[in-house]
């Protein structure tokens, strides 16, 4: 229950006020003037003003709230060394124990930080904070604990920055006196062109005590495919280290730093540099034959990729067609046959024939040349084949014919059907998954080509077949080098939409960029991807078993992994490892053996980069909350034998008090907090009472002045 008196003027307020002023004036002048009566005068017009104040008795049923205490808990990857995980659990308990004493106070946990591998890295307490505080009225709020080594990244600059009037108190695991060594990188590329490296820059700093600065110290270094390699350096000394791109995609480079006795942990003491392997453009020479309606198909799909040059050529024009045109007329520049076939064949990554016929302009020498150029410099070779590759001029006739994966028999076969995978195909990365596909023998939903060259495979793979199940995409591998051969000219009815259309750009995108030896089409590839202490392995064949995958740990511990089959071509499997670092995969397979790397545990460089316990990092903030600060590692002989004995200091419930730490003792503010149930209103000086009063005190000073 409360008692309180309410004030509601019967005139408007200033003027109400302004009477007051009035009253109290007269009655100074009274009193100065001694007037007989004066103070009988004053009690009246007190009187009088108390019955235009209207004053009102209040009367209130209460219910008292309790106050709320947040307590967070710093869970981020610091906390997990040098027995913090056993102090902080000891702090936690103790906390939670004296907080139970204090009556009418609900206490709320936060569990903040904790490593999850997604969102922003650092060790962010005020935003897990805030977010905990989204339901709790600030008026209730008494006061937050934090338990924590002090290394928070968002702690706000003032305490306005808070959003709430209380005290923060931190309580601080690990040692003033801890010490700690890290690697800290200075400079590091983005990219790299593949076959080529780049220099990284790194430093080993040192935290906590000092005086070690001349000592030198080992790094060692790991790349992928190479052996590891150890450098000797000094703390704070810049130094440069050799970073190689043998792939595209990422590449990984990991340093890993000798640890010292007395340090804090050696889990920062390694750091992992990975950096997009970007190849350089790739040059493709396109060679067109007779002027057909999907001539620009090829050209177009070229054009459009940013990672290709094009040097593009059309035939126009045999040799041997005599019609009286002017030379200058007949092309817009010299085919530079010896220049592109023999000067600078070895440039290009792709040479593309589509609808060529051998017709003189090249010299036989030169497809000699061109066949060398795939079997020995590992070169590609395509042929868009139409009719030409059925007849007199084809290629077949040619010393091309030595690395073509079919020879023809001579018939074109044009009659309508659908382009399917089979086989292989379904297996291979060029023709896998193709947009359309169906399962089984269904046929798939793309349109229908008209035109097939009737040809036998020689050796190779099959990707598609066309009319009566005839061999349509047919691909080799011809000593370092790679040639495909599809036989038939009608791609472009996909890319203009008939029937349909169809996936030209998959598929021949696809097609130019396995015969360029693009990483992701390997139809023989080992990759490994890391998530957290979660590692995947696959693995993508053209066989029907594949063998088991050796696994090299960081510390040089190997362990063999049988994978499962995830689909054709395609086995997968997940293996949880307990140390983080790089991890290398090998295996065995009919071209060669594979290797891949992945790095294992969750990465926060700014988290692990400062690991030593501070408290001036939150020091500015607590004091300005009337919070402290408190080392709670117990300095007693218990604290060499457990790293769980703490010293918390005990908690408090103050009113009014802006002081609200001390030495041992910590303070939270209480509220009192209320909800009201009820209210009565009684009139104190109104009507008939109030009436009687006044003429009371007026016929007193009346009387007063009459004698």
């Amino acid at each position: 229950m409360s008692w309180s008196i309410d004030i509601s003027p019967m005139l408007p307020t200033p003027l109400f006020w302004g009477a007051v002023a009035l009253a109290i004036l007269l009655v100074v002048a009274l009193l100065v003037r001694r007037t007989r009566g004066a103070v009988m005068r004053a009690v009246a017009l007190a009187a009088l003003l108390a019955a235009l104040a209207n004053p009102t008795l209040r009367q209130e049923e209460r219910e008292s709230l309790a106050n709320i205490a947040v307590v967070v808990t710093d869970e981020s990857t610091s906390q997990t060394i040098g027995g913090r995980p056993q102090q902080t659990a000891a702090i936690r308990s103790d906390v939670e124990a004296k907080l139970a004493r204090i009556a009418g106070l609900e206490v709320k946990w936060v569990d903040a930080s904790k490593p999850t591998g997604e969102g922003s890295s650092g060790t962010n307490l005020f935003a897990d904070l805030n977010r905990a505080l989204a339901n709790v009225p600030p008026d209730r709020l008494s006061g937050v604990i934090m338990i924590t080594d002090g290394q928070v990244h968002d702690v706000p600059k003032n305490a306005a920055g808070l959003g709430f009037d209380a005290p923060v108190h931190a309580l601080l695991t690990g040692q003033p006196d801890e010490f700690d060594r890290r690697i800290e990188v200075l400079k590091a590329p983005k990219f790299g062109i593949v076959g080529q490296a780049r220099e990284i820059e790194v430093a080993v700093r040192e935290s906590g005590r000092r005086g070690r600065a001349s000592e030198s110290v080992s790094l060692r270094i790991r790349r992928e495919g190479q052996a590891d390699e150890t450098r000797r350096t000094e703390i704070d000394r810049r130094i440069s280290i050799r970073m190689p791109f043998p792939h595209s995609g990422q590449n990984i480079l990991e340093i890993d730093l000798e640890p010292v006795p007395g340090e804090l942990t050696p889990a920062n003491n390694r750091v992992v540099v990975a950096a997009e392997g970007v190849r350089e453009n790739l040059r493709v020479l396109l060679v067109s034959g007779e002027p057909h309606a999907g001539e620009r198909t090829w050209r177009n799909l070229l054009k459009s990729d940013a990672a290709v040059d094009l040097v593009h050529f059309t035939i126009l024009r045999p040799p041997e067609k005599q019609d009286g045109t002017p030379i200058h007329q007949l092309s817009l520049i010299a085919f530079p046959t010896r220049e592109l076939f023999s000067d600078k064949i070895k440039d290009f990554d792709l040479i593309i024939f589509d609808r060529y016929q051998h017709r003189g302009i090249l010299p036989l020498v030169y497809y000699d040349n061109i066949a060398r150029y795939v079997e020995r410099h590992g070169g590609a070779l395509l042929v868009a084949a139409g009719d030409d590759f059925a007849g007199n001029t084809s290629l077949q006739r040619t010393p091309l014919a030595s690395v073509l994966p079919a020879t023809p028999s001579g018939r074109v076969l044009e009659q309508p059907f659908k382009a399917k995978v089979a086989g292989d195909g379904l297996k291979h990365p060029v023709t896998r998954g193709l947009p359309g596909m169906r399962e089984g023998n269904q046929e798939p939903s793309w349109g229908r080509w008209f035109r097939q060259v009737d040809a036998a495979p020689v050796r190779g793979r099959t990707l598609m077949s066309g009319v009566e199940d005839k061999p349509l995409l047919q691909l080799d591998r011809i000593g370092r080098g790679r040639v495909a051969l599809l036989l038939s000219d009608h791609a472009w009815l996909w890319a203009r939409g008939y029937d349909g259309g169809g996936p030209h750009t998959d598929l021949l995108r696809r097609l130019a960029h396995w015969l360029m030896k693009e990483p992701d089409l390997e139809e023989e590839r080992l990759i490994a991807t890391a998530k957290g202490l979660t590692l995947t392995i696959e693995r993508r064949s053209m066989e029907d078993t594949v063998l088991p995958v050796t696994v090299s740990s960081p510390g040089g511990e190997t362990s063999e992994v049988t994978l499962e089959k995830a689909s054709l071509g395609v086995w997968r499997t997940s293996v949880d490892v307990k140390v983080p670092g790089l991890y290398k995969m090998q295996s065995n397979s009919p071209t060669g053996q594979l290797a891949a790397v992945a790095h294992a545990g969750l990465e926060d460089a700014r988290e692990m980069s400062e690991v030593t316990a501070t408290e001036d990092k939150m020091k500015p903030l607590v004091e300005a909350t009337g919070g402290g600060m408190f080392w709670t590692r117990s300095g007693g002989l218990l604290s060499s034998v457990s790293a769980s004995a703490v010293d918390v200091p005990r908690v408090s419930m103050l009113a009014n008090a802006r002081v609200l730490s001390g030495s041992g003792w910590m303070g939270l503010r209480d509220r009192e907090a209320f909800v009201t149930r009820g209210v009565k209103l009684t009139p104190m000086f109104t009507g008939l009472l109030a009436l009687a009063a006044l003429l009371f005190f007026i016929t007193l000073a009346w009387w007063r002045e009459g004698r």
